[in-house]
């Protein structure tokens, strides 16, 4: 956290109520003030789950196998979590993101104003999937065109295009970029190596 001189006093004293599960503020206040670990939904702080080793192994995996694909290809950019994306009334920090070419932002020291083209979503043991497929929605529904959610239980992805097109696949199956990351394919099974 930012000084007390750069905090107003109502950020300041949301900032000590991180175990709050109901801690309020304006979208602005949040995009002004560095509060790692939460997103917002809604004028509510949520707070983000502590990555398990097995997200961190996936999401490491999956950024390696992605992001080589994206530099070598020059397609746009991936982002990591604790990047923030804008939906509407929610401001998201995705696991892994990745904006194209064409949509880059000139402004590097803020979040982006808008959705990433793609984002992934590694499922954490105290999500609940309500919560997760909505939060795909959610990115849909902001301009997303595809959506991944990693299930680390049952080594499977969940790729959403829009609300009524999604498609499980499993350990077996091969996860590609469709339209979105051109050319990028993997075996579900690498994410997991």
């Amino acid at each position: 956290m930012h000084n007390s001189q750069t905090h107003p006093d109502s950020v300041q004293d949301i900032s000590m109520k991180k175990g709050t599960p109901q801690v309020t503020m304006t979208m602005e206040e949040f995009l002004e003030n560095d509060l790692e670990g939460y997103e917002y939904v809604k004028g509510v702080l949520v707070p983000m789950a502590a990555a398990a080793i097995i997200h961190g192994e996936i999401g490491s995996n999956f950024h390696f196998l992605l992001a080589s694909h994206i530099r070598e290809n020059k397609l746009g950019r991936l982002y990591i979590l604790e990047t923030t994306f804008q939906l509407g009334d929610r401001v998201v920090k995705p696991d892994i993101a990745f904006v194209s070419t064409e949509r880059l932002s000139e402004e590097k020291l803020k979040g982006f104003a808008g959705a990433p083209d793609l984002a992934v979503e590694i499922v954490s043991p105290s999500d609940k999937h309500y919560d997760v497929n909505e939060k795909a929605l959610a990115y849909l529904k902001a301009g997303t065109r595809l959506v991944w959610v990693i299930e680390p239980v049952l080594k499977s992805v969940t790729v959403f295009r829009s609300e009524v097109d999604f498609t499980m696949l499993n350990y077996e199956d091969t996860l590609t970029g469709e339209d979105v990351v051109e050319g990028f394919s993997c075996t579900v099974a690498e994410l997991f190596e």
